[in-house]
């Protein structure tokens, strides 16, 4: 095994400052086999992926509640606006999308320095903290077992928009702490050879999530005041959450930067197996010496100007375009969208949600095979093909059910090509070209932008759509698609099948 030795003789680290490391080989573990030997069958066996599978799956609950809580205003909207008081106000209805999007760059902001300061897992538990809050208030007479649970807060008992506006920014700010962390702890815990299959739990979750709650959000039309239950209900996968964390494994990169290498080498143990270990530690004791001269703290101009800037402007800009795409303005407004073409809701719905789906799957198969650049180059391009059909079906001179096929057609085509690589890559690829002493701040940075983004996208979509119209608003949607095509091709490297370690000292020696 490869340890830390502080003050005694038995550990094979021996550590005099926080960046000096001495490896100490032991003679007896490879008396029996020649060097050559043990490299080459450590390079050409792949570590057990059922051993990683269930601490990714836990993890991925938390990309299930961000999905829901992003989809749960989309089917009840009217009946929200009509009990509250602000029914045909679009911009109301906007705010009480995006004000959650507010609160969630707020959570995103902080989400690098709480991961690296509390860690992996209790980023986690801590996501839950702020929904917790408004969970009391809104039944502080219950049992305190509340407290273990990620409730919605305020928004299943308001009874007028400012105390729903509160409680969805609450649910916000949890929101934002979790999709950076989620994309940290799964990439840190996964073998090589499977990231990319297990990257892509996060983006089948959240699609389970948006599916979840557009189906728990079809009786709202016959059932008075059903929109409160659609908020109520996250508290139970918020709880397997909260709980199951305490089993997880902790991130070993996380553990080997804070010094307790005993503690990482025994995550890698339960993650990769035990004869993956000394290779998986050799590697951060490398990287820990070619970091040598570089400060521990990471300042935001080190990400701005700094020699990590051009990555930080790729993931940045990456999520931006992802944004910019147009793809939340579908899953926020598609009840209402479709109904102005005359498609029932709930049919729509549905129908949305197996595209999304379907995507995430193929994804899945497709992201350890042929790799992560292309999956985005494929991506983008169907989603600007997509929004070209939606710009056709505004044209007068098809009939009508023509139209309504385009429409309908580009909308679920949009969302398949969006899950099969805008989707789920970005989340996958930053935390894979962060070096790891930069990587939550830097992920936490890059989700920033997303929020912004998202954030106007949710407020403005109504009222642009209202403005400009939708020949022209689906042409601008249609230009980014192109533009991040472009973007893709002039600056994305290819990641798959290398380890973390090795992407780091690879983008090292690079100038």
């Amino acid at each position: 095994m490869w340890g830390l030795q502080r003050e005694t003789s038995s550990s094979m680290y021996k550590r005099s400052s926080s960046r000096d490391y001495t490896p100490v080989i032991d003679a007896e573990d490879t008396s029996g086999l020649l060097p050559n030997d043990v490299n080459k069958a450590m390079e050409t066996t792949n570590p057990p992926w059922l051993c990683s599978l269930p601490h990714v799956l836990v993890a991925t609950i938390s990309s299930f509640l961000f999905g829901y809580h992003l989809g749960v205003v989309n089917e009840p909207l009217e009946s929200i606006s009509s009990d509250l008081g602000f029914r045909g106000d679009t911009l109301a209805e906007g705010l009480v999308v995006s004000v959650c999007l507010g609160g969630a760059f707020l959570g995103s902001l902080f989400s690098g320095g709480v991961a690296d300061v509390l860690g992996r897992r209790r980023a986690f538990q801590l996501c839950a903290l702020p929904m917790i809050l408004g969970a009391f208030v809104r039944s502080c007479c219950c049992c305190h077992l509340l407290l273990i649970l990620e409730c919605v807060s305020l928004s299943g008992v308001s009874n007028s928009l400012a105390v729903m506006l509160l409680g969805r920014f609450l649910v916000g700010t949890g929101m934002g702490l979790g999709p950076p962390v989620a994309a940290l702890y799964v990439t840190e815990v996964s073998p090589a050879f499977v990231r990319g299959t297990y990257g892509s739990f996060i983006q089948i979750a959240t699609c389970l999530g948006l599916m979840g709650a557009l189906f728990i959000g079809i009786p709202v039309h016959n059932i008075t005041g059903w929109w409160r239950i659609c908020f109520w209900v996250s508290t139970i996968p918020a709880a397997a959450l909260a709980l199951g964390m305490f089993f997880c494994a902790e991130s070993p990169q996380w553990l080997f930067k804070q010094g307790k290498i005993a503690e990482a080498e025994a995550e890698f143990e339960r993650l990769l197996g035990g004869s993956h270990v000394k290779t998986a530690m050799a590697e951060l004791h490398k990287l820990d010496l070619d970091r040598a001269d570089e400060p521990d703290v990471v300042s935001l101009s080190e990400l701005l100007y700094g020699r990590h800037s051009r990555v930080v402007f790729i993931g940045s800009t990456l999520f931006a375009l992802q944004q910019l795409s147009g793809i939340n303005a579908v899953f926020y407004f598609s009840s209402t969208v479709f109904k102005s073409a005359g498609v029932p809701s709930d049919l729509a719905n549905t129908f949305v949600g197996i595209s999304n789906l379907l995507g995430s799957l193929i994804a899945m198969v497709l992201m350890d095979k042929v790799g992560r650049r292309l999956l985005l180059l494929w991506s983008f391009t169907g989603m600007a093909v997509a929004m070209a059909l939606q710009v056709g079906a505004t044209s007068s001179y098809l009939p009508h059910f023509s139209a309504l096929c385009l429409s309908v057609g580009g909308t679920l085509v949009f969302v398949l090509t969006f899950a099969l690589g805008a989707g789920p890559v970005p989340g996958l690829l930053l935390p894979e070209i962060f070096p790891s002493r930069i990587r939550a701040k830097a992920m936490a940075l890059c989700m920033s932008v997303h929020w912004v983004i998202n954030f106007f996208v949710g407020l403005l979509f109504l009222r642009l759509l209202e403005k400009l119209g939708p020949r022209l608003l689906y042409s601008t949607f249609s230009t980014f698609c192109l533009m991040a095509v472009m973007f893709v091709k002039r600056n994305v490297i290819e990641t798959k099948g290398k380890t973390l370690q090795e992407i780091e000292i690879s983008l090292l020696a690079k100038p």
